[in-house]
């Protein structure tokens, strides 16, 4: 039963003529992966951030999709007119894997009271591999409409615009894999895909010990429209809270993000036709930042002045 339901979900995430990208990877966990989805939001925090996130989507059943990335972005407009930050994540599902390396880019602007504006580029490579004699375990047979075992690089290009204000509000849209990545030779096609990202943080007392911090991201490839809802309550840096993926997937969050050391498990519950036989996806994320300290004060002393 396993081995026909991983067939037929392998089967229609392809087509016979053309491989089509799965939808960008599915992270409980977004709002500390903004960068890859929308280079705009590059830099857009003090310092410089470290992220990495692990996913093991449908737990126990072989082939289901895994994802490991890492983020590194800099605030380092006191130096430079642009932000920076390099991604690098591997998606693994079935007979396909997956790794991008992107340079991201972005160009703030102040827009007074406290409001910014993040213009960002994301410029890399793709590598996409099949291994077209992969089969469930314990399975005897090959797939016939499964492309032959093979491999290409090819261009990525992301585009987006990211906007944030002093009390917490943020929003972003933006484009990924514009160059539409098409390898011949094995016959795939990196799907573009659409994101509007909107979060709000809000304080719950004057001393902000106990607040709520809200996000939504909506996403197409043009094809499938999918929304996902994280909601959290804090209490001074320990968290919990909950995700709802619409028609997909529910889970809960718990973690600890002081603003400078971050740390967080979530567990969602499938609710589409794998949930006889997943059980569930964990997720786990981890995160440093370092404040770059202020250049020193340069003082003067002059006879005169003493």
């Amino acid at each position: 039963m396993k081995k026909f339901l991983l067939s037929i979900t392998t089967i229609l995430a392809c087509s016979s003529q053309m491989i089509n990208a799965q939808q960008e990877k599915l992270l409980t966990h977004f709002i500390y992966d903004k960068m890859t989805i929308n280079p705009g939001s590059t830099g857009m925090n003090d310092g410089i951030t470290g992220t990495i996130i692990y996913r093991n989507q449908w737990d126990k059943i072989n082939g289901a999709p895994n994802s490991v990335l890492f983020n590194v972005d800099a605030n380092v407009n006191r130096y430079l007119p642009v932000n920076l930050g390099l991604s690098f994540y591997h998606d693994a599902i079935g007979h396909m894997r997956q790794n991008n390396v992107l340079l991201n880019v972005s160009f703030p602007w102040q827009l007074g009271g406290g409001r910014e504006l993040g213009i960002g580029l994301g410029l890399g490579m793709v590598n996409v591999g099949f291994n077209g004699d992969w089969i469930p375990s314990g399975g005897d047979y090959t797939d016939p409409l499964l492309p032959a075992s093979g491999g290409g690089v090819n261009l990525d290009v992301n585009l987006g615009l990211f906007y944030k204000t002093l009390n917490k509000f943020y929003a972003g849209l933006s484009m990924t894999h514009l160059s539409g990545a098409e390898l011949k030779n094995i016959n795939y096609n990196n799907a573009r895909n659409l994101f509007v990202l909107v979060g709000k943080g809000l304080n719950l007392d004057d001393q902000g010990v106990k607040r709520i911090d809200i996000q939504m991201l909506m996403r197409t490839e043009f094809v499938k429209f999918s929304t996902e809802l994280n909601a959290r309550f804090f209490y001074n840096s320990l968290y919990a809270g909950a995700t709802y993926r619409l028609s997909d997937g529910l889970g809960v969050m718990l973690g600890y993000d002081s603003g400078k050391i971050g740390i967080g498990y979530s567990y969602d519950l499938t609710l589409n036709k794998l949930r006889t036989i997943s059980k569930g996806s964990h997720e786990f994320f981890l995160k440093y930042r370092y404040i770059i300290p202020e250049p020193p004060v340069q003082k003067s002393k002059h006879p005169r002045w003493l």
